[in-house]
């Protein structure tokens, strides 16, 4: 393809309607007109705060997991520490401009402090990525911490209800594989996770 036409796929926004915007989320419809010059309406999508996920090996070579009901699927699943990026407008959704309050790092280590009361000093960043590409413009931040160790409880929010469970590398791997441990990225996290302990050794 010449470079020129590099562009010739991108869709053009005519209209946007917000649905719903409020310190939760921001879901919109909008028009848009495709490269051939014809219009399609409604696309839905919707705007979520970046957030990180954290693939924690405690110093007995275990994996941190946790359980938690998501209503997504109605369904208690098993997957790693995760949670979103805080913002400085206190808000849980997206927009212009970077306005987080913390960075991805900083975010990441706070997350598994709360979730599951464990530090570790050796933290290496996997990838940043869209989470849902499609009709979401948030990035999920996946890393690894190793040698992670207990030092404090749970210190949980007002909405998170969750249990800390250790799982040795071949459970996650049977989890994965039977449809326990159903969160996409967090599998992502994971497959990275073990392509760079193959690296290291």
């Amino acid at each position: 393809m010449k470079e020129d036409h590099k562009d010739a796929l991108e869709w053009e926004e005519i209209s946007t309607e917000h649905i719903v915007r409020d310190e939760w989320i921001d879901i919109r419809k909008s028009a848009y007109r495709f490269p051939d010059g014809s219009v399609f309406e409604p696309f839905y999508s919707y705007s979520r705060r970046d957030y990180v996920v954290i693939v924690a090996e405690d110093t007995d070579g275990n994996y941190l997991c946790v359980r938690q009901y998501r209503q997504g699927i109605k369904k208690v699943t098993c997957e790693f520490p995760a949670g979103g990026i805080e913002r400085s407008d206190g808000k849980q959704y997206g927009g212009d401009g970077d306005l987080s309050a913390e960075d991805a790092l900083d975010a990441a280590k706070r997350e598994l402090l709360e979730e599951t009361g464990y530090k570790s000093e050796d933290w290496q960043h996997l990838l940043t990525l869209p989470s849902n590409a499609t009709i979401a413009d948030n990035y999920a931040h996946l890393f690894i911490a190793r040698g992670c160790r207990k030092v404090a409880g749970q210190s949980l929010d007002d909405t998170e209800f969750l249990n800390i469970e250790n799982h040795t590398p071949r459970e996650i791997e049977e989890m994965i594989q039977n449809g326990k441990f159903q969160q996409a990225m967090h599998i992502v996290a994971w497959l990275l996770a073990h392509r760079e302990s193959r690296q290291k050794q």
